[in-house]
């Protein structure tokens, strides 16, 4: 039983680092009153931009036989992957505040949009270095994010941000303007708070947090390894994890290991292959249940902030 807890608790926690990057930005924009359903497709651009970075740079040293440089094999991909989910997040700021495109429509049209970005690109580089077989592996850059068997640095990166996260929100002067926008942005403009503003903030830096997810996701889960689709529904799972943890970004810490030890448990279990296929709804029927049990308690910290999804038209005020 110690051993295997021993081997199964670091890695219920690598599975679950990705979850807590991607629930920790979509809370973030979710208080500003932005749903943005694009989650996994800004994860998936987020992995890739990454990826693009880690490739070119591996092929101007390792393949020049170069030594490579720790903290630029480090920086590299980790500003690509930024920039990438950066302009994702941009691009359906405008959307949906800018313009006030309904933003259900809006994400999943990102999401999609993301995905066969990521593919289109990471079948181009398959192509580039004539891999043999239909993925790509960085067994240089990855040794630098963790060893494939504990969680690494980028881990506790994110466990850093969560809590951050948690303790802007509650305590802070800024987050509760943020919340105030997203509960009735038009009694925040009202009271001077500049309700644009804090929506693109927010929907921006969540979106970048959630691009981490995906580049965290490649390097330490699939040690270093990338192939199209490969990725799963973890981007789901990530915004599935915010209802479950009542957007709060400090319980998302525990429910995505929760969620990661779902999510690997099967492999430790011998069970046929029908019911192994339906034990992966495991993390998605547990959502449900606590989004009945929040929803019959009615308690108003619990519920998502007023205004979700719906857009602000300031003339309306």
């Amino acid at each position: 039983m110690w051993e295997f807890l021993v081997s199964f608790i670091p890695r219920a926690v690598m599975q679950g680092m990705p979850l807590l990057y991607g629930s920790t930005g979509e809370i973030l924009t979710e208080k500003a009153g932005n749903l943005n359903l694009g989650i996994p497709g800004i994860m998936y651009v987020g992995a890739i931009s990454g990826v693009i970075g880690a490739f070119f740079y591996e092929q101007a040293t390792v393949g020049a036989g170069q030594p490579m440089v720790g903290i630029l094999a480090v920086l590299i991909p980790m500003l690509c992957c930024l920039l990438g989910s950066f302009l994702m997040g941009l691009l359906y700021c405008f959307l949906t505040v800018t313009l006030r495109a309904n933003q259900n429509v809006t994400g999943l049209a990102m999401t999609m949009f993301g995905v066969g970005f990521g593919n289109f690109f990471g079948g181009s580089l398959i192509k580039l270095a004539h891999s043999e077989v239909p993925s790509l592996t960085f067994a240089s850059t990855c040794n630098f994010f963790g060893d494939g068997k504990h969680p690494g640095w980028l881990a506790y990166l994110g466990i850093g941000i969560a809590i951050v996260a948690s303790l802007f929100l509650r305590f802070t002067r800024k987050g509760m303007q943020l919340r105030a926008v997203g509960e009735n942005p038009a009694t925040a403009d009202a009271a001077g708070i500049n309700v644009t503003r804090y929506k693109y903030v927010a929907t921006l830096v969540g979106s970048m947090i959630a691009g981490l997810g995906g580049l965290y996701y490649v390097m330490e889960c699939a040690h270093g390894t990338w192939a199209n689709e490969g990725f799963g529904d973890r981007g789901w799972l990530a915004i599935a994890l915010v209802i479950f943890t009542t957007w709060r970004p400090s319980i998302s810490i525990f429910a995505s290991i929760l969620f990661g030890g779902l999510i690997i448990l099967s492999e430790h279990l011998s069970l046929p292959l029908g019911v192994k296929e339906l034990y992966k709804l495991a993390p998605y029927v547990v959502t449900l249940v606590v989004l009945i049990i929040v929803s019959l308690r009615k308690k108003r910290e619990n519920l998502p902030p007023q205004s979700l999804g719906l857009a602000y038209f300031r003339e309306e005020r």
